[in-house]
This record gives C-alpha cells, sequence and structure tokens, in this order.
C-alpha cells in the first residue's frame, strides 16, 4: 500500500516527488511509501527547449530535463519507487483505499495525485466524470482539466500541472506539484502547516 502514488513523471509529477522525498526526515513522513509513475512519452517537455525558466540554462531542452529528472529522484532520494513504462488505465475506490490498475499491474494508494496534460484523449476509467473544458486554454486546442478545488477533485484525489487548469508554463507546473507535495505533508502532518526546504545552515 502506497500512501501516496503519483500519476505522470512531467514536471508537475517530478516536482511534487521531489518535494516529498526532501521530506524523508520529518518524523511523520519516515514511515511514508511514496510512489511514482513515470511514464513520459505525452508529456509537453519532449518538444521543449528553454530560454524563459528560472535556474535553467538558455537553450535547454525539455527531453534532457524528462531523463535528468528522473535520474535526480534515484539518486536524491531513493526511497521513492519509481515505476517506469506503465500506463495508468483505472482508478477505483475512495480513501483511504484506492486500486490502481495499470497495463501491466495493479497498485494500491492511500492517495492520488494526477499529472498527466490538459490533452482530451485523458481516458482513466474511474476519473472520467471529473473533466470539465480547461479554463485557461484556447478555447480550440479543446484542452480538458479535472474539476478541484486549490487541487483537490476528491478525498485522496489531487490533480497537477494543466490538468488541474494552470496554464503550460514550466514554472507553473512546477509549482503546482510543489503546491500538492506541501499539501499532503500537511495532511500527514495532522493538518499542521509544513512545507520542506534544503538550507545550507
Amino acid at each position: 500500500m502506497f500512501d501516496v502514488l503519483i500519476i505522470g513523471g512531467g514536471v508537475s509529477g517530478m516536482s511534487c516527488a521531489l518535494v516529498l522525498g526532501s521530506a524523508k526526515n520529518k518524523a511523520f513522513v519516515a514511515d511514508k511509501k511514496i510512489g511514482i509513475f513515470t511514464h513520459q512519452k505525452s508529456s509537453s517537455l519532449q518538444e521543449a527547449i528553454f530560454y524563459n525558466a528560472y535556474g535553467i540554462s538558455p537553450g535547454k531542452l525539455g527531453s534532457e530535463l524528462l531523463t535528468e529528472s528522473t535520474q535526480d529522484l534515484e539518486t536524491t532520494y531513493p526511497h521513492i519507487a519509481q515505476i517506469p513504462n506503465e500506463k495508468v488505465i483505472k482508478v477505483e475506490g475512495v480513501f483511504p483505499s484506492f486500486t490502481i490498475t495499470t497495463n501491466k499491474n495493479t497498485y494500491q494508494a492511500k492517495n492520488i495525485v494526477v499529472g498527466i496534460g490538459s490533452a482530451n484523449t485523458f481516458d482513466i476509467e474511474g476519473l472520467t466524470q471529473y473533466i470539465e473544458p480547461h479554463k485557461k486554454a484556447l478555447p480550440e486546442k479543446q484542452r480538458i482539466q479535472l474539476k478541484n478545488e486549490d487541487h483537490k477533485v476528491a478525498d485522496g484525489i489531487y490533480v497537477i500541472g494543466t490538468l488541474a487548469g494552470w496554464r503550460s508554463q514550466l514554472a507553473i507546473a512546477a509549482g503546482s506539484g510543489a503546491a500538492v507535495a506541501t499539501d499532503i505533508l500537511t495532511l500527514w502532518n495532522n493538518g499542521v502547516q509544513t512545507h520542506a526546504h534544503d538550507s545550507i545552515r
């Protein structure tokens, strides 16, 4: 049983995983099992190049970021389970007991975080009832989002990145993933507001 499973290995999903990983020394996180489906084939980063993203060298390819982010997560926070090459096709159950079915396996999780982009081909069974038109995309692009309030779709279900209704911008997606990570940390900390910082002090 995972305490949280993140669906999507793009910017928002990896950002969420990194923040959760960085909190590993907090007492209320020590026993938590965290996983991420790192399926990235449909990530918009595959065709991106960056000249306007804070902290990223101009000319950096998005495809390089995708590869480096999974490597960095493995090196820095190896306790987070990476599940590559699996596509989620169904989510069943309610908080705190979800069953996540992929094209290869079945997993159990108390919480799920969905960050797989806003294409109108979204077809995860058990989540399609939350689909609505994207509120910040051009109508002709026919983008969708999942109905949510401050990233929360329902108890135990969170949505991040463009699928949460945000614009397609690396900094926004990263912030969205980090925001949900801190919401989950707060949940684990019995509702006491919390976040995770790294420091040289």
